[in-house]
């Protein structure tokens, strides 16, 4: 799936406060080995790494776009590898950090996916993991909607994709039989304040709305941007615009 760093990167600012609140749950640990599932462009791993100086991190990816940054960031501590996270699991290799920012929404099966994390974590260590409530956003649910209807269901054969993200009574449940301790799952809605539709369409359309439009081509292309773009005007009527949009925090440690 290709990103573009450069539209991502125009929220920088919204999508960052996240992972701040996320980095802030992580206990310092010396001599400690940690993983950044999902890392982009590399450079939140790099703050990571420069806050946790006793930790050796290894950023993972498996967007070279989005890689192609990041090697300018390698330093004695940290280092970037182009890979999937069911590669990594594959793998079997223990960290004392599993980390991942907005980044495991994009994996399938979380009831089967997130155990399999737990058994990275060696014990003593960590797990902190951040992402969208997709299910929730009320973007995400206009661009479900809208592929479910014709033409577009025609112009996608059929092909949706609903989000893996579980409750919080879920990840509770999974995080608790995974042996976890000092758990703590919190919601919390980060407002992005819009003057515009743009800014809005924008937003999606450097996460959630690139699996479809790579594969829509020309006039069809055409029509779903326009007529999303429609959507987002009716339901966000009086400008600016709220958008409440929700983010999950999780995190533990094994004894």
């Amino acid at each position: 799936m290709p990103w573009n760093p450069q539209i991502y990167d125009k929220f920088k600012n919204i999508r960052y406060q996240p992972f701040y609140d996320l980095a802030a749950l992580v206990k310092p640990a010396a001599n400690s080995m940690a993983i950044d599932l999902g890392c982009g462009t590399g450079e939140q791993t790099a703050i990571l790494a420069e806050r946790f100086r006793d930790t050796v991190f290894l950023g993972v990816d498996s967007s070279a776009e989005m890689l192609e940054s990041s090697k300018k960031l390698e330093s004695g501590n940290l280092s970037f590898l182009s890979n999937t996270t069911e590669e990594i699991i594959a793998s079997g290799k223990k960290w004392d950090l599993v980390f991942s920012n907005a980044a495991l929404q994009w994996s399938e099966n979380h009831v089967e996916l997130f155990p399999q994390l737990l058994v990275l974590v060696n014990p003593g260590g960590q797990f902190a993991v951040q992402m969208p409530v997709q299910k929730e956003n009320l973007l995400n649910r206009i661009l479900l909607e809208l592929v479910k209807e014709k033409p577009f269901s025609d112009f996608l054969g059929g092909w949706k994709r609903g989000s893996p993200v579980l409750s919080i009574d879920e990840y509770a449940q999974i995080l608790f039989d995974g042996g976890l301790e000092d758990i703590q799952i919190v919601q919390k809605v980060y407002p992005i304040i819009a003057h515009d539709y743009e800014t809005l369409y924008n937003f999606i359309s450097g996460s959630s709305l690139i699996p479809y439009l790579e594969r829509l081509e020309g006039g069809e292309k055409e029509l779903f941007i326009a007529t999303f773009k429609e959507r987002i005007a009716k339901n966000f009527q009086k400008l600016p615009a709220i958008y409440a949009f929700k983010r999950l925090l999780l995190y533990g440690r094994k004894p």
